[in-house]
């Protein structure tokens, strides 16, 4: 069961400071951009946020979400779906497990990453990541809060800045090092 808020307006606070911490790791990550920190102080918009209360036999098939980025955060992980996955014998995450699924290919391939969340985990992914989570047969509730969110950056003041680089790479000529 989905269950939707309508006042969204209560949880900026709380996600203000979530994506502030994935903007300063996006930064730390990803230099080639050439960006400063001022580059990625950027405002993320709440475009939805839902509560899901997953029972007995529930499942979401694979499906992607719009927006930017998505969200989940695990709230409740009952005792009795735990134990059912630790009796599980397969090679998927299993009963209650979440797989992000990037790319197709053979079997040698891999290309998708499953979990089997604690409680209190939250996972921030490209909103046009395919997931699925798996279903279980324990007689409990998982709840579990998820979202999207689009953000402000555009990407044509991004070029800008990688184009500027490029242009101080070419004029300096000190020690045949380009500047990165």
């Amino acid at each position: 069961k989905e269950v939707g808020f309508r006042d969204i307006d209560m949880f900026k606070p709380f996600f203000h400071t979530i994506f502030e911490m994935y903007a300063d790791a996006q930064l730390k990550w990803a230099p080639e951009v050439g960006a400063t920190r001022d580059h990625f102080k950027q405002q993320y918009l709440i475009e939805a946020l839902w509560a899901n209360f997953q029972g007995p036999g529930d499942f979401n098939p694979p499906h992607d979400h719009g927006g930017t980025l998505s969200w989940v955060i695990f709230l409740q992980m009952p005792k009795e779906l735990i134990e059912e996955k630790n009796k599980y014998k397969g090679r998927s995450a299993g009963p209650g497990g979440l797989t992000f699924i990037y790319g197709e290919g053979p079997r040698s391939y891999i290309s998708h990453h499953s979990f089997f969340p604690e409680e209190g985990d939250m996972f921030i992914f490209p909103a046009t990541l395919k997931h699925w989570v798996f279903p279980f047969k324990s007689d409990c509730v998982r709840i579990s809060v998820s979202g999207n969110v689009n953000d402000s950056i555009k990407w044509k003041d991004l070029k800008k800045i990688k184009e500027v680089k490029k242009d101080e790479q070419k004029n300096d000529t000190s020690n045949n090092k380009k500047t990165v």
